[in-house]
């Protein structure tokens, strides 16, 4: 009977460590999905703001250019 209670509590605290693993597993599996989506997230939207910054100096250049071709003397 006492081999019986062992073996007993010996596989019961190895499933209690085989699901805890199988957590951990999964808690790890969700956070590795959970910043790869942000990260698909943030990618394009990090483009089209550089993008937009990139168009508006190059708008601003263009209106200065403009300004100062019809502010500055004809020769």
């Amino acid at each position: 009977m006492a081999n019986e209670t062992t073996n007993d509590l010996s596989s019961a605290f190895s499933n209690l460590l085989n699901t805890a693993g199988k957590l951990a597993g999964q808690q790890a599996d969700i956070l590795s999905s959970g910043v790869k989506a942000v990260a698909e997230i943030i990618e394009p939207l990090g483009k089209t703001a550089i993008d937009l910054v990139g168009n508006t100096a190059n708008t601003v250049g263009q209106v200065l250019q403009n300004v100062a071709s019809t502010i500055a003397p004809k020769k």
